[in-house]
């Protein structure tokens, strides 16, 4: 627990340290595994650690990409995109697909291309999840005086998805069955969803949850 023996920075003066910790304190976060179309037809894939869910209905998923990028300008001509789940099996060729080089990011990593139903864009096919997404906003990030940064958020609504019936258990949705991977922050640091990483936990739902809550917690004060 942070007390009296901290490491205390301001972020405009350096953080002093061998590595900005800030995304990995601020992590794992779920990867935005963007696929895109450009307006000449040539899909674009990469991967973005600045990416999550914002909204449920209509559902929103955003991220933000630190540069004008080939997949924001391809969002900002045609006003779609699709995400799709990185996992555990395909993490090595999710990494390839980040590579700043100017070839085909489907090919280069091996992975086949399916057809969305409802955009242009494509999915990843080996992907067990995917969200077909149209735009909603896009715009520069902007600091505490106001001018506007190098990075761009964009926000899609999701209007199609695809999940791999394997990942249905009774008709509800398994999240570690897939094994997503997250972007832990550090010099390439990732962390992996397993079933005996999960816990479940309960919302209260009125007062009287909150009492017998408290009063747990009170019983066990190191829990």
């Amino acid at each position: 627990m942070a007390g009296d023996d901290v490491h205390y920075y301001e972020p405009r003066n350096g953080h002093g340290l061998r590595h900005d910790p800030f995304s990995a304190i601020v992590g794992p976060r779920p990867i935005g595994w963007i696929s895109t179309r450009s307006a000449q037809g040539r899909a674009n894939l990469a991967p973005y650690s600045f990416f999550n869910a914002f909204n449920y209905r209509p559902p929103i998923i955003g991220f933000a990409s630190v540069g004008w990028k080939d997949t924001v300008a391809n969002i900002r001509d045609t006003a779609e995109f699709v995400w799709n789940l990185a996992t555990r099996p395909m993490a090595a060729r999710m990494n390839l697909t980040s590579a700043a080089v100017p070839q085909d990011e489907f090919a280069l990593a091996g992975l086949a291309q399916a057809p969305a139903r409802l955009v242009g864009a494509p999915r990843v096919h080996a992907s067990p999840v995917n969200f077909e997404c149209r735009l909603t906003q896009l715009f520069p990030l902007r600091d505490k005086e106001g001018a506007e940064l190098e990075s761009w958020m964009i926000l899609g609504e999701v209007i199609a998805v695809h999940i791999d019936r394997a990942m249905l258990v009774d008709g509800v949705y398994d999240t570690a069955r897939a094994h997503p991977i997250l972007r832990a922050g550090g010099l390439g640091r990732y962390a992996g969803i397993t079933e005996n990483a999960m816990f479940d936990m309960n919302r209260p739902a009125g007062e009287d949850d909150v009492t017998a809550m408290v009063r747990a917690l009170d019983a066990a004060p190191d829990a």
